[in-house]
């Protein structure tokens, strides 16, 4: 390992200096974790399971995608669930002064 004279640095090599010791303490913890997983994995498959079956995180629960409840008055295509932000054309239309049951699916 180097000897470094840290008061004869500038104030902008200890900052690069800083900053290049968190970087190589990230990568080192990232490289131990990476080692640590493929040890349990391994010992996993050799016990007949994987790693995901005996934490638990296996299963993927996925959300369908929602129907559509609103539908542009002009363009049929243009659709809207009722979930998240309201697309542009379902405000112009509210501002235009539809109502939200003007413009359901039915």
């Amino acid at each position: 390992m180097a000897d470094y004279d840290l008061e004869a640095l500038t104030l902008s090599e200890l900052k690069k200096m800083q900053k290049d010791v968190a970087k190589a303490i990230a990568t080192f913890e990232d490289r131990q974790k990476a080692e640590a997983r493929a040890k349990v994995e391994a010992l996993a498959r050799e016990l007949g399971y994987s790693l995901g079956e005996l934490v638990g995180t296996e299963t993927k629960s996925s959300r369908a995608p929602a129907a559509a409840k609103y539908r542009h008055p002009e363009d049929p295509a243009l659709t809207w669930s009722g979930r998240g932000r309201k697309p542009q054309w379902f405000v112009e239309a509210l501002e235009a002064g539809k109502t939200a049951s003007d413009l359901t699916i039915s």
